[in-house]
């Protein structure tokens, strides 16, 4: 069989034919899934080969290297097709997601091949949060295997609404119909234990060709469609009712005086010039004035079109809000459940500050110890302190502002969000809102008539907090009470938070674990802050050792009134003094977890102040700060 793809040889006015009855083809988005060496990659090379999506230097090329290659027995390897990474095609593995276009005469389609790995699961995850329909392979003589759940579980979780079994291989078990029926009876209890309530199991070879665009004369015994046909008539947003009108912000688009448009692209429902939307989170109203494109106004728009909107009066309104009906807003909220995909090494940090990105939102969040982890083997959930790769979890999501959204079974664009380590910049989780927790709703700030201004005008101060860190022993807390003392010695009012004496109370539930010393932080800095609205000077002496923690209490004050302190001491000092003992226990095995040690100690990269003890003594390092300090808020103190 000879397959070519020539569109060069058409004439202009077939090119155009050609490319009109292209364009009114309705587009699947599908991912293939599975274990490892299931058999998607060649599936996916012979739907492109059988379609004739490849053009003749391209297939010559693929003779060449499946010869070259050698591991079809002369025959050609589809897998060829799609793993172009070269340490794909070293190993016969898939560890990139790929992307594949192929079309039929009916139909026009986007392919993600997926790896197989468990490490890459994050890569599957990636592929199906677009994709509308999910093809299971199961290798025939291995059947139903722990990634093949896995990925079953994560393409129902994400809102894959068609699924099929592709049993594969059916020509290395003699197309044997026993096996087959074997393998879809095991599937189909998993299945209906997810809540996948229907699915379309087909025996195929990817490698034979058998099932995949005809009817096979190797299983008489199947009755059921070829893959091909199958798709082609799988109904595309079948079960779309209607909903109500969104669209996010993108970008404010303001070329002069005379125009300014909210530029997205809708997410939900539809819009004309006239109809009444609600901006969120602010809840202000307008009316939509005209609906503008690069051709030129439209008299209404609906989902998936990128437009420009603008509105009949001047409204706030910025990248991240969210444009929507009126009269059917979606939600705003700040703490959530959340179902959440960890996709990252390092496992998660609860409560320390990720970046939450959900749609044109972006807001700081932290996660809470998860209620639970998932077995995808037998659908338990069990208990857990924190998330590891690949494993999935239901949790408590909090933002440090209110975030509009919809769960995610109701709007894939305002439910779906990715979380991002502020420092490395790395994608760590993708995750699901499940709902709003009743309490977000219930609690909302009172409003005071004594403003914080008010509080440090009575003061004749300005509120600040002097934030002290550095290794156990360094003279943290020596130094920042001689600070108070000299504080208190020139009238100011000012409070000590100490780490040791805070543990005696308000954080005396929590150990010394990473997760633990972020939480004990997050505590102490709302404190500080609390006490900062009050008009005082704080002072706090912890180890603090991580800076996503310190920045994060950075944040919770306002510009310039957050001091980092960096009482710098070599570990090797530090250890010298020992004067409570604690580094002979650690170095001993008796304290686990200790900074400098057994856990790491992350040094202020730019602190306010920077103080040296090996250059000066503890006195001259307060009066230091005293001096800056002073010359900081000069006149007031």
């Amino acid at each position: 069989m000879t397959s070519s793809y020539r569109p060069d040889a058409l004439i202009a006015s077939d090119i155009s034919a050609y490319l009109e009855q292209h364009q009114s083809k309705s587009l699947l988005r599908f991912i293939t899934c599975g274990s490892v060496d299931d058999g998607k990659s060649t599936l996916i090379g012979r739907l492109l080969y059988d379609s004739k999506m490849i053009f003749e230097d391209q297939l010559a090329a693929l003779e060449a290297d499946s010869k070259r290659v050698g591991t079809q027995g002369g025959e050609i390897d589809f897998a060829l097709l799609v793993d172009g990474l070269a340490a794909e095609r070293e190993q016969g593995i898939t560890i990139d997601v790929a992307y594949r276009f192929f079309a039929t005469e009916k139909r026009k389609f986007i392919v993600a091949d997926t790896p197989g790995h468990e490490q890459y699961t994050r890569n599957m995850v990636t592929g199906a949060s677009t994709a509308d329909l999910a093809v299971i392979l199961i290798d025939a003589r291995k059947g139903v295997l722990t990634q093949t759940r896995r990925h079953s579980f994560l393409a129902h979780l994400i809102g894959i609404r068609h699924i099929v079994l592709a049993v594969n291989k059916m020509d290395l078990v003699g197309y044997d119909r026993a096996t087959f029926d074997a393998i879809v009876a095991d599937y189909r209890t998993f299945a209906q234990g997810i809540g996948i309530a229907d699915f379309t199991a087909i025996p195929i070879s990817g490698f034979k060709g058998d099932n995949i665009t005809a009817p096979s004369d190797n299983t008489p015994w199947y009755t059921g469609p070829a893959l091909i046909d199958h798709i082609e008539r799988v109904p595309v947003g079948d079960d779309d009712a209607p909903r109500p009108f969104r669209m996010p912000v993108q970008w404010v688009n303001r070329p002069n005086l005379d125009f300014r448009g909210f530029a997205g692209t809708i997410a939900s429902g539809s819009v004309k010039p006239g109809d009444a939307v609600r901006i969120l989170p602010s809840g202000r109203t307008s009316t939509v004035a005209r609906i503008v494109t690069h051709g030129g106004d439209l008299a209404g728009a609906g989902r998936d079109q990128s437009v420009t909107l603008t509105l009949a009066d001047e409204v706030d309104c910025s990248r991240g809000d969210v444009i929507a009906a009126a009269d059917a807003p979606p939600q705003v909220a700040d703490q959530f459940q959340a179902t959440i995909v960890w996709m990252d090494q390092e496992d998660l940090l609860p409560g320390r500050a990720y970046w939450l990105k959900l749609g044109t939102q972006t807001v700081s969040a932290t996660v809470q110890p998860p209620r639970h982890i998932i077995c995808v083997n037998t659908m338990a959930e069990l208990s857990a302190k924190t998330l590891s790769l690949n494993d999935i979890g239901v949790a408590e999501v909090y933002t440090d502002r209110g975030v509009v959204f919809e769960p995610y079974p109701e709007n894939r664009d305002l439910g779906g969000f990715i979380l991002i380590d502020k420092l490395t910049n790395a994608t760590v989780a993708a995750g699901m809102f499940n709902f709003a927790l009743r309490r977000a709703q219930n609690v909302h700030w009172q409003a005071v008539e004594i403003t914080r201004e008010a509080h440090a005008a009575q003061k004749r101060q300005h509120p600040r907090l002097l934030w002290f860190t550095g290794l156990s022993g360094s003279g943290k807390s020596t130094i920042a009470n001689l600070v108070e003392k000299k504080l208190h010695a020139l009238g100011k009012h000012s409070f000590l938070l100490d780490g040791d004496n805070v543990r005696h109370g308000l954080n005396k539930d929590l150990g010394f674990s990473d997760a633990d010393r972020i939480e004990n932080i997050r505590r102490v800095g709302e404190v500080a802050k609390l006490m900062c609205d009050a008009g005082l000077i704080v002072l706090t002496a912890f180890i603090s050792p991580f800076r996503a923690e310190r920045d994060l209490v950075r944040k919770m004050l306002p510009e310039g009134e957050f001091f980092e302190i960096f009482i710098d001491t070599p570990l090797e000092e530090a250890e010298r003094r020992d004067v409570k003992g604690l580094y002979k226990k650690a170095r001993s095995g008796e304290i686990e977890n200790f900074t400098g040690i057994s856990s790491p100690y992350e040094p202020p990269q730019n602190p306010e102040i920077h103080i040296d003890t090996r250059q000066m003594t503890a006195e001259d390092a307060a009066e230091l700060i005293i001096e800056h300090i002073l010359g900081i808020w000069s006149p007031v103190l």
